[in-house]
C-alpha cells in the first residue's frame, strides 16, 4: 500500500473510532505531512472515487500525485466524524467534497456544527465546496449518457446478456429503463465502482455532471 492508500486507512480508522483510533491519529498526521496533503475531498462511497480519479485522469490530472486526498466516507452519516477529524479540530484541513440531494441534512448540520459555516441551501452548500447530485453520481451520470449510451457501456464491460435478463425479472418490467439501469449497477458488490469509472470513461466530456465538474475544478 502506498502513502496516500496508507493516509486514507488512517482517517478512516480515526474517524470510525475503532480500537487503536489514537494511533491512527498519529499516524495520519504523520502521513499528512510525509505526503504533503493539500486538499481532502469527502464523498460518499467507492463508486464516487472512481469517478472522481477517472474524470481526473480524462482531464490529465492524478489526484494522488497532486497530494489531494479523496476519501470515501462509507455513508453519509459518517460526515461528521471525518469533518471532525481532517477538520480544524484534527488535521487542519478544509475539505470538499460531493453529496446526494437526499442527504443534503446530514451535511448541513455537520458542517454547521463543525465550525464550518451555516448551510441552510444548496447554494449555500457549494460555497462552502460540497456539490449536489441528483439523486446521486449514478443518476447523474446515466442522465449525462442517456439510456443508450450506458447499454452500450454495459455492452463493453461484457455484460449486456446478465442486463437482459436482470430486465426481464418480473420486478423489474415495470420500472422505467433509467431505474432498471440503476438498479443493476447496485446488484452485484464493486459493480457500482466498476460502472461509475466506465461511465465516466465513456462520457463526451461537455456532458460531465455539473457537480463532478464543479468539484474537481475546485481541487
Amino acid at each position: 500500500m502506498d502513502d496516500m492508500g496508507k493516509f486514507r486507512r488512517a482517517v478512516t480508522e480515526w474517524a470510525a473510532r475503532r480500537t487503536g483510533a489514537a494511533q491512527s491519529a498519529v499516524e495520519a498526521a504523520e502521513l499528512t505531512a510525509r505526503i504533503g496533503v493539500r486538499t481532502v475531498v469527502l464523498v460518499e462511497g467507492d463508486s464516487d472515487v472512481r469517478a472522481l480519479d477517472a474524470l481526473a485522469a480524462r482531464r490529465g490530472r492524478d489526484l494522488a500525485a497532486e497530494a489531494v486526498a479523496v476519501l470515501p466516507l462509507g455513508g453519509a452519516t459518517n460526515i461528521g466524524h471525518f469533518l471532525r477529524v481532517c477538520g480544524p479540530k484534527g488535521l487542519g484541513f478544509t475539505p470538499v467534497g460531493l453529496c446526494d440531494v437526499g442527504e443534503m441534512g446530514h451535511f448541513q448540520r455537520a458542517l454547521e456544527r463543525e465550525g464550518f459555516g451555516a448551510a441552510h441551501s444548496r447554494e449555500d452548500l457549494e460555497s462552502l465546496g460540497y456539490y449536489i447530485c441528483d439523486a446521486d453520481l449514478e443518476d447523474e451520470l446515466i442522465r449525462a449518457l442517456g439510456p443508450l449510451g450506458v447499454e452500450q457501456v454495459i455492452a463493453s464491460e461484457d455484460e449486456l446478456r446478465p442486463f437482459r435478463t436482470f430486465q426481464n425479472q418480473p420486478f423489474q418490467r415495470p420500472r422505467t429503463i433509467e431505474q432498471q439501469l440503476r438498479r443493476f449497477m447496485g446488484t452485484h458488490a464493486g459493480r457500482k465502482a466498476q460502472y461509475a469509472k466506465a461511465m465516466v470513461e465513456s462520457l463526451d466530456l461537455d456532458r460531465t455532471p455539473r457537480p463532478l465538474e464543479r468539484l474537481l475544478a475546485r481541487v
